[in-house]
Formats: C-alpha cells, structure tokens, sequence
C-alpha cells in the first residue's frame, strides 16, 4: 500500500460518516472513490435531475443545500449527499451548490452495495440518518 493512500485512511477515517467504520471498508472506499473539484457556486446537482448512481461525500469545503427554491441547510467535512437517489434511483431531491471551493469522494452505488454486504453498519445508520433529515425537510 502506498503511503499517500495510508495518509488518506488517516485523514478520511476521521471524517464524521466514517467513525467507527471497519478500517478494510475504508480502504476499499479510498480504492474504489475518485475526487471531483467544485469552484465556488458551481452546482453540483439539481433537484429534479435524474440520478446519476453518485453520492458525494465532502472531503473539503462546504455546500448549501436547496429544496424548491428555499436553502435547508449547509453541508461540510464528513457529510454526504445525493444518498437519497444513490439508494432509490429517484430523481435528485435537491439542488446543491459549493459555497466553498468544494472537494468530494464520489461514492458509487455499487460501492455502497458492497458496503452493506459487507455487514459493516455504521455507513447504513448514516445514510439512513441523512435520508430521514431529507423527508423531514420536504
């Protein structure tokens, strides 16, 4: 294993989705994740697009969240979105935009599958966490 991907463990690990994660799930998230950039008010996604079999989690950088037209929240470090089309291929439920120059991991939907399978629940209560907060605020 290279020491850059040591590093990263390192780093994402203390990443809030990832606490108490088995550390051979993480591993495979950093082998199985690529990077994308976002400059500052660049949209990410838009509610009502179709899913794209993404999820993103922050690695750096901070987004605000709208949902028809009124922002909801703030996303930063550790947290994820598009969880909710990554799990039920429904179209996105929310429109996100870097408020920050944005970095993030793109979680794929056969990623998270292995994940669950993998039997390793910290990743499941998160998403599910997240996706209650989504109907709450709709």
């Amino acid at each position: 294993m290279k020491l850059e991907t040591l590093a990263n463990i390192n780093i994402i690990k203390q990443l809030k989705i990832f606490q108490g994660i088995n550390e051979a799930v993480v591993e495979m998230i950093i082998r199985n994740t690529e990077r994308e950039h976002f400059k500052v008010g660049e949209i990410i996604m838009q509610q009502g697009e179709d899913p794209n079999g993404k999820g993103y989690i922050i690695e750096a950088g901070s987004v605000d969240v709208w949902v028809n037209g009124k922002q909801t929240a703030e996303l930063s470090v550790g947290e994820i979105f598009g969880e909710v089309s990554l799990l039920n291929e429904e179209e996105r439920t929310a429109t996100i935009v870097a408020q920050t120059p944005v970095t993030t991991m793109i979680l794929s939907q056969e990623i998270l599958f292995k994940m669950i399978e993998s039997g390793d629940n910290a990743i499941n209560k998160e998403v599910i966490r997240r996706m209650e907060e989504n109907l709450e605020n709709e």
